[in-house]
């Protein structure tokens, strides 16, 4: 579990009330934020990496999950830091949500595991 600092009340009540909003989501995304102590700043920040991602796609340039991965690093607390299975696991719930699921498949989408969920 991650302690939480924060520099004012202000932030403090954001990332409060940002919790209560993902419990009464209840989504995959949402409980997954949610279990690893997300801020409303980083999940916009995220969103922002998702699009990013997405681009690159679209404009058929060059990504991989390592990169995509140090980006995510740079994102989120310190705590998270070489978390790869954050990352891996965000976007697979955006995925199972409808979103980015583009961004999933071209970076995760070749593993093994994986293999079941393609459908063509």
């Amino acid at each position: 579990m991650i302690i939480r600092k924060f520099d004012n009340q202000e932030e403090r009540l954001d990332y409060i009330e940002f919790r209560q909003t993902l419990l009464f989501d209840n989504d995959d995304v949402s409980r997954l934020l949610f279990e690893y102590e997300i801020t409303h700043n980083e999940y916009v920040a995220i969103m922002d990496l998702m699009d990013k991602y997405r681009t690159a796609i679209d404009n058929q340039q060059d990504i991989s999950s390592a990169r995509f991965e140090t980006e995510m690093y740079n994102i989120l607390s310190k705590e998270h830091y070489g978390d790869y299975h954050f990352c891996e696991y965000i976007t697979r719930a955006f995925m199972e949500c409808g979103r980015w699921e583009e961004v999933f498949w071209a970076l995760y989408g070749d593993n093994p595991k994986y293999k079941g969920l393609r459908v063509n």
